[in-house]
This record gives C-alpha cells, sequence and structure tokens, in this order.
C-alpha cells in the first residue's frame, strides 16, 4: 500500500544535525512554520539495502510547473492527493529531472564536500542563514506526539517529516511503501534571488520503470539509462506559437543514438496523459523530427510537461517547463 500520509511541509529552516555515516544515519533538519510550530525533517543519507550510497541530484536552478502548485509561504503541513496536475511529486511521471543525472553520494566522510551530508548541509545552512529563504519538504508526516519531545531537537510536541526519498519501485522488502505521485525531495526558495533550488533523492535499489497504478517494479523493464543514453529525447517544443488560435504547436525529437530507431507504436503524452501518436518507421542516427501536435494533446501555455513512451508503454524521456516559457509568444523551449 502506498504511503499513511503524504504531503509538503513548508517552513524555515532553524537548525540541522548530522548523525555520521554508521547504522541508519539521517541528516535532521528543524523547521518552524509561521505559527511558530516546530518539526523535524529526516532525511536518509544511507540505503539499509547495498548499495549503501544514495543516489542524489541537485538542480540550483529548478523550473518546473509543480512550484507554481505548492502551498502558501511557512505555512506548515499540507496533505496532498497523490495524484498529476497538483504539487505531489513523481519522480518518473512528473518530468522533474533526467533520472540519468542522479549520482551516488556516501554519507559521511571526514573531509570537505565530498559525501552526502556535505551536499545537504551546503544547502540547509544557507536556508538556516537566511531569514528569507524558505523550505518545502515532501515526503511522510509522523505526529504530532503531544507526550513525546522530539529525539533531537527536543522540541514539543514531536512532529516531523520522513521518507524524503523516491517512494516507488522499491524492492521486496519494501514494496508496501509504493505507491505513484507521492516521491519525497526538498525545495528551497530563495526570494532574493527568486531562485528554486531542488533536491532529489533515490536507492540504488530502486527501478525507474513502475506501475502506474501501484507504483511496483515492472518485471524485465530497461535499468536506468547512463547519463546522455537515451537514445530519443524531447530536444525542443514551441508552446506558444505566435498568432491567433487555433495555434500549431510542435514537439521536435532528435535520435542521439548511433543507430536507427522505430517510432512504431511510440507516442507523446502531456500532463493530463492525453497522448500523439509518432509516424510509424525509422528515425536516423542524429536525425531530428518535428511533429505538429494535435487535439487531444496539448500544451498549456500555463507549464506542462512532455514525455516521450515507447511502443510498450515505458516512459523513454521527458521534459517539463514552466508557466513563464510558456508565456512566450513564438518562442521555442529548449530542454
Amino acid at each position: 500500500m502506498p504511503l499513511k500520509s503524504y504531503g509538503v511541509l513548508a517552513g524555515r529552516a532553524a537548525d540541522r544535525r548530522r548523525e555520521g555515516g554508521a547504522g541508519t544515519p539521517h541528516y535532521q533538519i528543524h523547521l518552524v512554520d509561521e505559527a511558530g510550530v516546530s518539526y523535524r525533517v529526516a532525511v536518509n543519507v544511507k540505503s539499509q539495502q547495498a548499495p549503501s550510497e544514495l543516489l542524489h541530484l541537485v538542480d540550483e536552478d529548478f523550473r518546473h510547473p509543480v512550484t507554481q502548485a505548492l502551498p502558501r509561504a511557512a505555512g506548515g503541513w499540507t496533505a496532498l492527493p497523490s495524484r498529476s496536475g497538483g504539487a505531489a511529486l513523481d519522480y518518473i511521471r512528473g518530468n522533474l529531472f533526467d533520472p540519468a543525472a542522479m549520482r551516488p553520494l556516501p554519507p559521511d566522510l571526514p573531509g570537505v564536500d565530498n559525501d552526502l551530508a556535505d551536499r545537504l548541509d551546503h544547502y540547509v545552512q544557507r536556508a538556516i542563514a537566511d531569514p528569507g529563504a524558505l523550505v518545502y519538504a515532501f515526503g511522510e508526516r509522523w505526529g504530532p506526539e503531544p507526550a513525546t519531545p522530539d529525539k533531537i531537537f527536543g522540541f514539543r510536541p514531536g512532529n516531523g517529516v520522513h521518507d524524503i526519498h523516491m517512494n516507488q519501485g522499491n524492492s521486496e522488502r519494501f514494496r508496501g511503501d509504493d505507491g505513484v505521485w507521492q516521491d519525497g525531495g526538498l525545495l528551497l526558495y530563495l526570494p532574493a534571488e527568486s531562485r528554486w533550488i531542488a533536491i532529489f533523492l533515490a536507492f540504488q535499489s530502486q527501478a525507474w520503470h513502475t506501475d502506474d497504478t501501484t507504483g511496483h517494479t515492472l518485471e524485465d523493464a530497461p535499468a536506468r539509462p547512463g547519463a546522455g543514453e537515451e537514445p530519443v529525447r524531447v530536444l525542443a517544443a514551441l508552446v506558444n506559437p505566435a498568432g491567433p488560435a487555433p495555434e500549431h504547436e510542435v514537439v521536435t525529437l532528435l535520435n542521439a543514438s548511433p543507430e536507427p530507431v522505430d517510432l512504431t507504436g511510440w507516442r507523446l503524452a502531456d500532463r493530463q496523459k492525453n497522448a500523439f501518436p509518432l509516424p510509424a518507421g525509422p528515425l536516423a542516427p542524429g536525425a531530428t523530427l518535428a511533429l505538429a501536435v494535435a487535439a487531444p494533446f496539448a500544451l498549456g501555455n500555463g507549464g506542462g510537461v512532455i514525455t516521450l513512451l515507447d511502443a510498450a508503454g515505458l516512459k523513454v524521456h521527458g521534459v517539463s517547463y514552466t508557466a513563464a516559457q510558456g508565456r512566450r509568444e513564438g518562442w521555442t523551449v529548449t530542454f
């Protein structure tokens, strides 16, 4: 079954603790909401299953329509429905980032800037030092526990969020936590720079092709590709063509591989899962394909996602664009 209480915690960073690399350590963050309520965000930095190093990705200039759907600043805990179109995260279906760009890091090592705790500390310390910075932590809620003080920071009642990582495609041991549109992560907003920083975490034992209903691993699906190894990629999109409606939106694909790729049965999907079939036949190595897409597939000007699916319905590549990008009439968004 999926997580029991999925949502997002919005607050300001007040403190943090590192727990080293022994046992099952976490990186602990103390957040306080606008009402003065304290929460602890427990971020895994080591896996219980081999390989123990977590995969991580930091986007220091995160631009995605999910930021437009977040609850109010420092508003505390908000439960989120596990579905597309809102603020819920899904590492596979939400096109938040390229999974091939994730890299493993050990939990905690001697030295500077060489482990996951160092990486998290760099951004959380920045948020602590900036009174205007906001932190959004996605995961599963625990508490409040009126009779129990927090075991790390000592505030009452005990209260917090964990599972700040991918929550689908788990191995058999943790299969009960699988679900779609319930992944964890951290978003930091720096108002002085009008900039979002995103931190995404996953276990190396998790799969990157999962069932659209259960989030369970799809058997015999291909493994996560290496960086730049997706054979066909979404290269660009003309989201808001110049001139009056009906507009002629265009999505451009690139075959980056050295071999032709047969696109028979492939399709594009938009944010609402509306599909547009690709023309049957091969796409030559290095060739591009500009597709004039049509309804029901649509590229909304208010931000959206474009997902490329193969003949088996498995995701090959995916991108996203924001409302600011979608409002630029006549401009092609490049990915």
